[in-house]
């Protein structure tokens, strides 16, 4: 059957004395139903061909979408024969076609699609790819989807410990959630600057992105803003005690995984805990001293 339409398609190119232009739109067309067929035979090499000279065809007949349409179909049959670099960079094609025919949308949500497929495989390819399509949405100022896209790599660059590149992307994916007036939002993102900067041993950037965000309205006061001030006074003051309770706390166990994970494992510096504050002795001058063993309660690591 397949053969048929590959005939028919050639016949579609010919020309003759009374018509001195091949059909394009035809022979795409009948590649088209080639694909169909190959594919639903689960013969995807063959669709994913198919698909190529559909796209081939509908290039030169100007119809740049559908081209785009049919690249992307190629990538989905490299995806079913489990070769997925080669379907990422068929996807990756057909994203720039859709960009160069002017529907952005359609090449964001393309590379969105194709971050997810990648996402088992290879999670520094899913960043680049979620990356690209919030740069895609953030040049039409969708402003909303461009954040979710940056969110979905934050998590994943903090997920790798590419901790530098993820406290750059969550300072632009909170500036978006600020400028669309989305507040709340804007104070979760700040809890997880300040588990990241932590974790790089920045206390100053930490303590930099609470204070920027008093200005925010609602955020002074608020239940993310007091969790926050009192793990950066814990942190100080190597409270491991107090920096264990707000890590645990329910605000943070609820978070994304990969940032509930960061909570979870955060370390006061030099991994001590903050001794207990000595007590008077009972009993007058001649009272013995605390023993080390009082201390003991309190040593450990955190988490």
């Amino acid at each position: 059957k397949s053969e048929h339409f590959s005939c028919m398609s050639f016949c579609s190119l010919k020309t003759s004395m009374t018509k001195w232009k091949p059909d394009f739109d035809s022979a795409a067309s009948e590649y088209a139903k080639a694909a169909v067929c190959f594919k639903n035979a689960k013969q995807f090499e063959q669709a994913k061909d198919a698909y190529l000279k559909e796209a081939e065809y509908h290039t030169e007949n100007k119809a740049l979408f559908h081209a785009a349409k049919a690249i992307e179909q190629a990538g989905m049959m490299m995806k079913d024969l489990k070769k997925m670099p080669e379907a990422i960079q068929y996807i990756e094609k057909a994203s720039m076609i859709y960009v160069e025919n002017g529907t952005p949308d359609t090449a964001a949500m393309a590379l969105d699609r194709a971050g997810k497929l990648i996402e088992p495989v290879s999670l520094e390819k899913a960043v680049d790819l979620y990356q690209q399509a919030a740069g895609v949405f953030e040049n039409e100022d969708r402003l909303r989807q461009s954040a979710e896209l940056l969110g979905k790599a934050s998590r994943l660059l903090v997920r790798l410990r590419r901790l530098d590149e993820a406290a750059t992307a969550l300072q632009k994916e909170k500036n978006m959630y600020k400028d669309i007036e989305n507040y709340p939002t804007c104070f979760k993102k700040t809890t997880a600057q300040v588990l990241v900067h932590l974790h790089r041993n920045d206390f100053v950037a930490a303590d930099k992105c609470v204070r920027e965000s008093y200005s925010l309205p609602g955020y002074s006061g608020s239940e993310d803003c007091v969790a926050m001030e009192t793990l950066l006074q814990g942190y100080d003051e190597q409270d491991e005690d107090q920096v264990h309770r707000v890590c645990n706390s329910a605000l943070l166990k609820y978070m994304d995984n990969d940032y509930a994970k960061l909570a979870i494992s955060l370390k006061v510096p030099g991994g001590g805990a903050k001794k207990k504050t000595a007590k008077p002795p009972q009993g007058g001058a001649g009272a013995p001293a605390a023993s080390a063993e009082d201390d003991d309660d309190y040593e450990g690591g955190l988490c």
